[in-house]
């Protein structure tokens, strides 16, 4: 099992990157391929005192800058560390991707290079995001398609099934659609179509969800196009991130509120672990060929490590094949 992992993606690219890369390793047995500058990544891994033994890398001293134009990885940006990462999935020397670089990028380097699989019509971001209880909710489409028709948020339904039950082992997953209203004739008219396409898919389809219920954990995955899912996503962490600190300067406000917050220190240490993003890696770019894995753009170790992962379990799992043979099989069905 190899996985190509761009080295230079992310915020906190070398670094986090390839301490990530090394625990990955170690830990999970798989081969890893890292590319970028190949003195920087050995003077970093030197400097941090990081064993990169077993860690193959290829060099390009060419990064993929955040300012850059998504479609320039498919011509003037092909040679950089997210681009060659790209060609070693495409090309068959590797079996899986991980970058924490620009989701354009990834969006188009996933399509043209590793390509779609046939009969996709487009790719989606399937984003892990928290909830009330222990079970975890799937967004998809997390902001690859900002404008969806009515048969790509059926894909997208489909795909999310297959992912839910080959990678989180969850059996029969409970699919939804995000809209305004429960009924089945609410929303505009691709909420509407779609809720009819999805509703005699083979899927565990469970009608419309409203944004409210998003928190309390009422499906194992919701399906959008990629505008509202990532608006969603984006106000989802704002949230998040807001009410940990409210908390905080509650609890720190006054000698007994400090007191309190001693006391509950285990239970919110435990609550600020549920929100972090770090455990679940990264988001699947689901409908390519081969395992492509998004990390979030601040990663740090832990997240690349748990990205690696998630590239890992997609590939030995062979979600993409699957999604292909369930799609082959729909429109053999419709014939």
């Amino acid at each position: 099992m190899k996985i190509a992992v761009d080295a230079f993606g992310g915020d906190n690219a070398p670094l986090s990157v390839i301490r990530g890369a090394h625990d990955a390793a170690r830990e999970y047995g798989v081969n890893i391929i890292l590319t970028g500058d190949k003195d920087i990544i050995e003077k970093c891994a030197a400097d941090n005192k990081i064993d990169l033994a077993g860690i193959e890398i290829r060099h390009t001293d060419s990064v993929f800058d955040m300012h850059d134009k998504p479609t320039d990885i498919l011509k003037s940006k092909r040679g950089t560390s997210l681009g060659l990462a790209m060609d070693l999935v495409a090309n068959g020397e590797a079996d899986a991707f991980v970058s924490a670089g620009s989701t354009g990028a990834i969006m188009a380097g996933a399509t043209f290079i590793v390509k779609r699989i046939k009969g996709i019509e487009r790719p989606a971001i399937g984003t892990v995001i928290p909830t009330m209880t222990d079970r975890k909710l799937l967004l998809m489409d997390a902001g690859a398609n900002a404008e969806c028709r009515p048969e790509m948020l059926r894909q997208f339904g489909i795909m999310a099934s297959l992912y839910l039950e080959n990678v989180e082992g969850i059996n029969n997953p409970e699919i939804g659609l995000l809209n305004i209203g429960t009924e089945d004739t609410k929303g505009g008219p691709l909420q509407i179509e779609a809720y009819k396409l999805l509703k005699e898919s083979p899927v565990n389809f469970v009608g419309n969800i409203e944004a409210r219920e998003l928190p309390a954990g009422v499906c194992d995955a919701v399906i959008s196009d990629g505008f509202t899912g990532n608006v969603v996503l984006k106000l989802y962490e704002g949230v998040a991130s807001n009410m940990m600190k409210l908390i905080k300067r509650t609890l720190m406000s006054t000698f007994r509120s400090k007191i309190a917050a001693l006391l509950a220190k285990k239970s919110l240490y435990s609550l600020k672990d549920k929100m972090n993003y770090d455990d679940i890696g990264g988001a699947p770019l689901l409908g390519v060929k081969k395992p492509v894995i998004k990390a979030h753009g601040s990663s740090n170790a832990d997240a690349i490590k748990n990205a690696i992962r998630q590239a890992k379990i997609c590939a030995e799992n062979d979600v993409a094949g699957k999604i292909s043979a369930d799609l082959q099989k729909i429109a053999a069905d419709e014939k």
